[in-house]
């Protein structure tokens, strides 16, 4: 009865995605997963906090499934490019139930331990390093090239959402139960979504018969350093991640814990920026500009909000509202870089391109995380985010000045 119903009433213009079965089914999928991750922002750091209250302990957690990415996307690019991307979207499903469900196990029968969280979050990175460029490239062979952004704005918007409506379940769920009882829920999210993708049907795109994992890799790093744009991204992400949203959500925790009243607090400060993606969302289904990352590139200033209100802090309120800025300038920027990409990367070279610009992007985060715990308890919690505030501004400023970055158009003017 759903099928029909999906089939006869057909979707307004900036949903019209959800009216391609294949891609609906991925939708739902995605759907599912997101909402539990919008639950690990706020149980993640304050499973942490029942075992350990030090920044170090949460930095360090954070920084295990930080390198488990750095380490093993580009193998994941490769393999994403080679077979079939349904196949490895859902193994990675099950390598990310299993983390999520035996990490809640631990924590809920009161056995957990700090180096069982590490290792756990790590075989949790290890799924998502998979999941990245699989998704990245499985994306445009689910649904018509000319949707493809109002696709790609539609997952940002539902990621958005239940990054709002994550938090506040977290929040309530840590503060009743514990966090182990929300890691459980988003471990179950992980199976709901494998049994979507089990039903999508398409048909790989023609690849070339596979070559060594080398030369394969050469490949997709030729494609990617040919185009300035990228690599220039790649550079720009790798020290916003870790010089801005790795002290941000390493010390934002902190000082909701310390100055703002725990978890409540920081799960109104994630759904605020959740609300801010949202925003962002809604607007990238109809905005299609002419130089998507001329558009895309300044509001990643508005990241400065947050940071330098957590450094003051100012209260809660007043924070979210910075936050909900902040969400809205990463969403407008991530949606307008992946298609983009997705435009101007060959298919059979997407993933592997997807996968070099995520570990490009993520290859300081983990030291991020690991010093910014470090630099707190040596300058202050304050200073060190007042400096990324700083650096955000600056570099925002440095990279929209580069012409090869400004005047790229889109395909489809």
């Amino acid at each position: 009865m759903m099928t029909r119903l999906w089939r006869y009433r057909r979707l307004p213009q900036g949903l019209g995605p959800l009216n391609e079965r294949e891609f609906r089914l991925l939708y739902l999928a995605r759907a599912f997963s997101l909402f539990g991750d919008g639950l690990v922002p706020v149980a993640l750091p304050f499973a942490v906090f029942s075992i350990d209250r030090s920044p170090s302990a949460l930095g360090f957690v954070l920084a295990s499934r930080s390198l488990a990415l750095v380490v093993f996307l580009l193998v994941a690019g490769v393999v994403s490019d080679r077979l079939a991307r349904k196949q490895v979207m859902i193994a990675s499903d099950l390598t990310r139930l299993t983390a999520q469900a035996t990490m809640a196990a631990l924590l809920i029968g009161g056995a957990a331990k700090l180096w069982q969280l590490v290792v756990l979050v790590f075989l949790y990175g290890l799924g998502d390093a998979f999941f990245r460029p699989t998704s990245t490239g499985f994306v445009p062979e689910t649904v018509s090239r000319n949707r493809l952004q109002q696709a790609n704005a539609l997952l940002v918007l539902t990621n958005s959402s239940f990054s709002i409506l994550g938090p506040v379940v977290a929040g309530v769920l840590v503060a009743s139960v514990g966090p182990g009882w929300a890691l459980a829920a988003d471990a179950a999210t992980f199976l709901a979504s494998a049994l979507f993708v089990v039903q999508i049907h398409v048909i790989p795109k023609a690849r070339p018969q596979a070559a060594s994992f080398m030369r394969e890799l050469r490949e997709g790093w030729h494609v990617f350093r040919s185009r300035t744009w990228l690599w220039v991204d790649g550079v720009f992400s790798a020290l916003g991640s870790f010089a801005v949203l790795a002290p941000m959500f390493v010390l934002g925790p902190v000082v909701a814990a310390r100055s703002l009243g725990g978890a409540p607090a920081w799960a109104t400060i994630v759904a605020a920026f959740g609300l801010g993606s949202v925003l962002g969302g809604i607007v990238l289904l109809r905005v299609r500009p002419k130089r998507p990352l001329l558009v895309a590139i300044p509001p990643l200033a508005l990241l400065a909000l947050p940071v330098a209100l957590l450094a003051l802090p100012a209260p809660t309120p007043l924070i979210a509202l910075g936050t909900l800025a902040g969400g809205f300038g990463l969403t407008v920027f991530n949606t307008l870089f992946e298609t983009t990409v997705q435009r101007h990367v060959p298919s059979e070279s997407l993933s592997r391109v997807a996968s070099i610009d995520w570990v490009m992007s993520g290859a300081l985060q983990p030291f991020g995380f690991a010093l910014a715990g470090s630099a707190a308890l040596v300058i202050g919690p304050g200073t060190t985010l007042a400096a990324s505030a700083l650096w955000i501004v600056v570099s925002t400023a440095i990279v929209l000045s580069i012409p090869s970055v400004r005047n790229l158009r889109s395909l489809d003017q």
